[in-house]
């Protein structure tokens, strides 16, 4: 009985198929299966929201528009051209990189002490903290709206804080000149783009391990050695992750621009994404404003894979 039972036990295991035996076929199989299952929803409405109105702008940029969106005759490569040709254009590209280079740039060098003192147990850190987020809670078009008021020639509390502390004699008109309009727009800039780097920071430093401070505390390493060579490497990829966010972020950024200066004075502090709200809306000209569109996707497309390429590179060196 015993004899017969041992014998059939390996038969009825040998009948079973791969799968029901969970052999490595079978576990693969599921394995691979189960989770393109899964996330074939979620491609499928990436797809959906990505692709449909980037091949909506692709016709749009090859066709003749009129103002109210009618497509006319094949158009080819001319849109792209009118925007090229455009003495317009490649001022404003220039003003755009500069504007989307100094506001990143600024917003990292300012978070990243900030991120540092927040994770630092001290009494007040939470109050500290929620002061620094706060103005991520306020939409951007309003704190260019009050930084408009705040900047006003005549009656600004900019210049009323300025003079009572006897730093100018005379109220300055902030944003009747790009001189002072451009710059004043990139410290703004950099203001509401410190809260979400900070964030971003934030986590990076709390996940970091902490018995490798206390090991470099034991062989003697001091504060900046402790975050030159050991912070900074970590926080690597969460800086990856600020710049390429905060890229795309601020190189799209309307409002700040918008509000206080509509692209103004003479068009003197443009950047691609007013201008092409002023080509589309204001001039009426829809396929010029869809290629430029193309033109701003290939940009930060571009500049997203090369960036984390290099940052991939420098991070397995």
């Amino acid at each position: 009985m015993s004899a017969s039972h041992q014998v059939s036990e390996p038969a009825d295991r040998a009948a079973a198929p791969p799968a029901a035996r969970g052999g490595a076929g079978g576990t693969g199989q599921v394995g691979l299966a189960s989770p393109l299952a899964l996330l074939a929803p979620s491609f499928l409405v990436a797809a959906l929201v990505i692709l449909y109105p980037l091949w909506n702008i692709g016709v749009l940029a090859t066709h003749d528009v009129d103002r109210f969106g009618q497509l006319g005759g094949y158009a080819g490569a001319a849109n792209l051209m009118h925007v090229l040709e455009d003495p317009l254009f490649l001022p404003t590209l220039v003003r755009t990189v500069l504007w989307t280079l100094c506001v990143v740039a600024g917003a990292v060098v300012v978070s990243l002490p900030v991120a540092l003192i927040l994770d630092l147990d001290f009494a007040g850190r939470g109050l500290a903290r929620m002061i620094v987020m706060l103005p991520w809670a306020v939409s951007v078009t309003m704190t260019a709206v009050v930084w408009r008021w705040a900047l006003n020639g005549e009656s600004g509390y900019a210049n009323a804080v300025l003079q009572g502390l006897h730093i100018i004699g005379e109220p300055i008109v902030w944003l009747a000149e790009a001189s002072t309009a451009f710059p004043v727009q990139i410290l703004i800039g950099i203001l509401v783009t410190v809260p979400f780097t900070v964030t971003l920071f934030l986590g990076g430093l709390a996940s970091l391990p902490r018995d490798i401070y206390e090991a470099a505390e034991v062989d003697s390493a001091t504060r900046f050695q402790a975050f030159y060579l050991l912070t900074l490497p970590l926080l690597r990829p969460f800086i990856t992750m600020a710049v390429v966010l905060n890229v795309i972020y601020v190189f799209n950024s309307f409002p700040i621009i918008w509000v206080l200066t509509q692209g103004g004075p003479a068009n003197s502090t443009d950047i691609l994404v007013t201008y092409l709200y002023k080509l589309a809306f204001r001039f009426g000209r829809l396929g010029d404003a869809a290629a430029l569109s193309l033109v701003m996707f290939a940009i930060l497309f571009a500049f997203t894979l090369v960036y984390v390429r290099l940052a991939s590179r420098a991070r397995s060196a």
